[in-house]
């Protein structure tokens, strides 16, 4: 049957990812390349745009021909990325001016404190949703305009063009024919008008970003364009269609089926994020960020969010940088060799704290060592500074008047029954584990294929399927007492201010 794939193109912090579904729901071949990070000085973090394009499209095509599949047989195709990475690229050349510089980057810390010095923390919350941080990608693209030779003047010109990664993988499927974003990425750049679903002129002339060189916005499953097999070097002989975008986050959301107001979810990957649905208007709450969730079918959700830095990363960094996961031991098998971390506390401050604290100049530190510590009670320690980190973000959330019933989970660390009972515990209301864990691919792919004629939209929230369901254990004296030697260990790298 011709046109019966929908494709998920899916650029995260450590991969490129293709996921091949059909019209059935289930997944039929899937492919993906690392990123390589670059770290040019201390605190700097960017990516060659070149090798994360390339290894997307290599992905795809590995995926196609395992499925046995060309471009005649998507339907459509939806690209979802981590979205305030950035980059400025030449219109006439498509040559990246400058590395892609990468979310948890600081290198623009001091364009940050030079505009909060000029005032404009109110006006960024204030429009945005978003808070005046090196987080978010107005300051990144300021950065290069303003330290790349010439830059400026080319912008100006009309000469370059600018985006989050999603709207640079989009320019170069597209052959370079379309230059566009979608709500939910445009809405984490820092320069984008909740209210008005926008680029905000105010901010883009504070923060001397060109409205000329960002992306036009289109609906979540708007029309991005076509990606055609004689420039992309893909199998196939006809062009398929570009029919959704949307930020990871979002997408994850929408594929764990939280579409009511109130309904929550949390992603475990290298960081861990916090996303609740608040409907059809902004809540902008204390220590979250309010972001559009997606615009679908003419409609517009939004979402708070809270997110850490290193949630999954930690435990990458335990097994690489500290040796205390051997190449073939569990996190989980290690950390249940003890029955609770023994007042150990890992608060992962590598780049900052993020939400809800944003202590962006605190440092890591393993708190409550005693003799009697072992690599257990750390790898523990580790494992439930995930949980823990959720939880202060949803505090913020429930701070904000809202109920939080249950928390959906996903990411590869959900495989971790420790964690997900921990969370449960530490939270108080059950944790819910669906069978697919990589919902940020399956909510991208099902937008993308309701335009390719695959599936209603409506009919989406029934293919989400619990796979198990963790119920708080804990009495509430121990599950608050725990969380309040977590606090205190958050104050030692805070300076007693979070």
């Amino acid at each position: 049957m011709s046109r019966h794939l929908a494709v998920a193109l899916d650029l995260g912090s450590t991969s490129a990812r293709a996921v091949l579904v059909e019209a059935g729901g289930g997944v039929v071949a899937q492919a993906s390349r690392p990123t390589e990070p670059l770290f040019p000085q201390r605190g700097w973090v960017e990516l060659d745009p070149w090798h994360l394009w390339r290894g997307l499209r290599d992905s795809l095509g590995e995926a196609l021909t395992a499925a046995g599949a060309t471009t005649d047989d998507i339907a459509g195709a939806g690209v979802t990325t981590s979205r305030e990475t950035c980059l400025l690229w030449d219109r006439a050349t498509g040559e990246p001016v400058y590395p892609a510089i990468m979310w948890m980057s600081k290198q623009t810390d001091e364009i940050v404190e030079r505009w909060r010095n000029e005032g404009l923390d109110d006006e960024f919350r204030s429009r945005t949703g978003l808070f005046n941080d090196s987080f978010f990608s107005a300051a990144k693209l300021a950065w290069i305009l303003e330290k790349v030779p010439g830059a400026r003047a080319r912008a100006e010109a009309g000469e370059l063009a600018a985006g989050t990664l999603d709207s640079w993988l989009v320019w170069n499927l597209t052959g370079r024919r379309s230059h566009a974003t979608d709500p939910s990425e445009a809405s984490r750049t820092a320069l984008f008008s909740l209210t008005d679903l926008a680029w905000d002129e105010v901010l883009c002339s504070a923060a001397g970003v060109p409205l000329s060189v960002l992306p036009e916005v289109l609906p979540s499953d708007g029309v991005f364009g076509e990606a055609h097999p004689s420039e992309t070097g893909l199998p196939g002989s006809s062009p398929f269609p570009i029919t959704a975008v949307m930020g990871d986050q979002m997408a994850g959301m929408f594929g764990q089926g939280c579409l009511a107001s109130g309904s929550v979810k949390n992603t475990f990957g290298t960081a861990g994020v916090l996303t609740a649905n608040t409907g059809d208007r902004p809540a902008v709450l204390e220590g979250l960020t309010a972001s559009v969730a997606w615009t679908l079918e003419g409609t517009t959700h939004y979402e708070a969010e809270g997110v850490v830095f290193h949630s999954g990363q930690t435990l990458h960094w335990m097994r690489e940088k500290l040796e205390l996961l051997g190449p073939d031991e569990r996190s989980e098998e290690v950390a249940s060799r003890v029955t609770d971390s023994c007042g150990v506390y890992v608060v992962p401050a590598f780049a900052g704290l993020c939400a809800p604290h944003w202590a962006r100049d605190a440092s890591a530190s393993i708190v409550g060592l005693t003799l009697e510590s072992t690599r257990a009670h750390v790898v523990r320690a580790g494992l439930e500074a995930m949980a823990y980190q959720t939880r202060d973000n949803v505090e913020a959330f429930r701070t904000g008047g809202y109920d939080v019933r249950e928390l959906r989970v996903d990411g590869g660390a959900t495989t971790n029954e420790l964690l997900c009972q921990f969370q449960a515990d530490i939270l108080g209301v059950p944790v819910v584990r669906p069978r697919q864990l990589e919902q940020t691919a399956m909510g991208i792919a099902h937008v993308a294929g309701v335009a390719g004629g695959l599936w209603k939209l409506d009919d989406l929230a029934a293919r989400w399927e619990v796979d198990r369901v963790f119920e708080p254990t804990m009495s509430e004296d121990q599950r608050e007492g725990l969380y309040a030697g977590w606090q205190a260990a958050v104050r030692t790298v805070t300076g007693g201010v979070s």
